[in-house]
């Protein structure tokens, strides 16, 4: 465990639930609102262990900055940049504590994943991802109109629910974005509402990656379709659903999400602390650039070809 105060950045829903479970874990964390953060009385302290970076996505690299610079890991909310030459400046600017870093794609960390990690999907030949949900029934008392989702630079559905990008990247090194199409809307020009990536791997397998505000029901599956069997993830039943040609399998797994997030909390304090941690699975700062700029290059390539209608006042 470390021995210094866990600097938490940012107090916001996920500000406070990483200081909460930093806290339940018996690390002395320390929650500060980015509207009253200190640089130069951060800089100075020299009894930080590390540092939780959960601002609003354009708050990145100066944090980044300040904690290469002290020789303090850092754990950095997703997604982390919208532009490939964001992300390629945060990388270069983490260098010197990327390997005892995180970005924090907690979502590596679901049951199903794992499973899905460790199985032989190199017979796949089709991809399809899909997250959906109103984003009007996220939280109560909150306002998409007021928030970093309804921004042109930084907001938007592609960066906000990310995960599934990166999740189809984790299982399929080397994915590569071909088209990206998105619908708008007109009171939030250059925000995207529903966007689709047509993707591909490297061994040639196609694929889909869907994701939108606007699902009256909240849907995230996953479906793999390889020559020898078919593989349906719902990752919000945490089941899987494994169809061949003489057998269908189901595996219903644990699974409470607030654990995932204790997962990615209790990885970065035993890397803050100099622990080795063998998983390939763990998004390590020094391992996540292709991840990065995947997401970057997608949100880059955006083509806007209509609106929808949604009322969001």
């Amino acid at each position: 465990m470390v021995t210094g105060a866990v600097l938490v950045i940012g107090a916001g829903s996920i500000g406070r639930r990483h200081f909460d479970n930093l806290t339940a874990l018996g690390a002395r964390a320390e929650l500060h609102p980015w509207r009253s953060f200190d640089r130069t009385a951060v800089a100075a302290r020299d009894d930080v262990a590390g540092m939780v970076i959960a601002t609003e996505t354009p708050i990145r690299l100066e944090l980044i900055e300040i904690c290469a610079a002290k020789g303090w890991p850092f754990y950095a909310e997703k997604p982390l940049a919208w532009r490939t030459d964001q992300a390629r400046a945060i990388h270069a600017a983490a260098a010197p504590v990327a390997a005892k870093s995180l970005i924090g794609f907690m979502m590596r960390w679901h049951p199903v994943v794992r499973v899905l990690a460790g199985m032989d999907l190199s017979d796949t030949f089709r991809i399809h991802a899909e997250i959906g949900h109103d984003v009007r029934q996220w939280r109560a008392n909150w306002r998409f109109a007021d928030s970093y989702a309804a921004k042109a630079e930084g907001g938007g559905v592609l960066l906000d629910l990310c995960h599934e990008i990166d999740l189809v990247s984790a299982l399929f090194p080397g994915l590569a974005v071909h088209d990206v199409r998105a619908l708008g809307h007109g009171d939030f020009p250059d925000v995207d509402f529903a966007t689709s990536l047509q993707v591909s791997t490297p061994s040639g397998a196609a694929g889909q990656i869907a994701m939108d505000y606007l699902a009256p029901v909240f849907t995230r599956r996953l479906t793999l379709t390889g020559l020898s069997q078919r593989i349906e993830a719902d990752l919000l039943a945490s089941r899987l659903t494994i169809h061949s040609a003489d057998n269908v399998e189901r595996l219903d797994l644990p699974f409470e999400r607030n654990q995932m997030f204790l997962d990615a909390m209790r990885a970065f304090l035993a890397l803050a602390a100099g622990q080795e941690i063998h998983d390939p699975l763990l998004p390590r700062f020094d391992r996540m650039q292709a991840s990065s700029l995947l997401i970057a290059r997608a949100w880059e390539a955006r083509q806007f070809q209509g609106e929808v209608a949604l009322d969001m006042s």
